[in-house]
């Protein structure tokens, strides 16, 4: 019997590798929330787990980091955390209304101090007029505060990603700074 599949694989076909800018960014927020005594968990839409991926690419970010979800669909946003299906119907995922409720979610789930929350449109499809592809909100709760700020990226699927991914952590480092 053959398999489409291979169960061969190449050692270091993906690179699992931040660059040092981001990496030196995660060391700091890790260095504050440790100070702190603060965890941080995320729930993510179009970077797929790219944000907890950064953040568990730091020895010791067990200390911190506590969970994530990736809730791509509606479905795993409104039974993973707790997002009004309402709010979704009326809001669409990609909105400042959603990024908000997955915040409250995951904190309710979880009591982190912290937490991002990322919901948007990556491409290259399922963008339109009101909301191109590269259109990205964003939820986040630092203590007591909470924000929620809308990006519009350019570039390839990857790109608008890769920028999301690296404008949280650099917004989460902006708040803690500030806290």
């Amino acid at each position: 019997m053959t398999t489409p599949f291979s169960t061969v694989s190449k050692p270091n076909t993906i690179p699992l590798t931040l660059d040092r800018a981001l990496n030196t960014q995660v060391m700091a927020i890790g260095d504050v929330l440790r100070e702190k005594g603060w965890t941080v968990s995320t729930a993510e839409s179009c970077t797929g787990g790219g944000i907890a991926f950064a953040f568990t690419s730091v020895a010791g970010s067990s200390d911190w980091f506590n969970q994530s979800w990736v809730t791509y669909s509606n479905k795993a946003k409104t039974q993973e955390i707790s997002v009004n299906t309402e709010t979704l119907e009326v809001h669409g995922a990609v909105s400042q209304q959603t990024v908000t409720e997955m915040a409250l979610g995951v904190q309710k789930r979880c009591g982190a101090n912290v937490v991002i929350t990322v919901s948007g449109i990556a491409g290259p499809g399922g963008g339109s007029d009101s909301k191109p592809v590269g259109t990205v909100w964003f939820g986040f709760i630092c203590g007591d505060d909470a924000f929620q700020v809308k990006q519009v990226f350019s570039g390839n699927r990857d790109e608008v990603r890769g920028q999301a991914v690296a404008f949280a952590i650099n917004y989460v480092l902006k708040m803690l700074s500030a806290s």
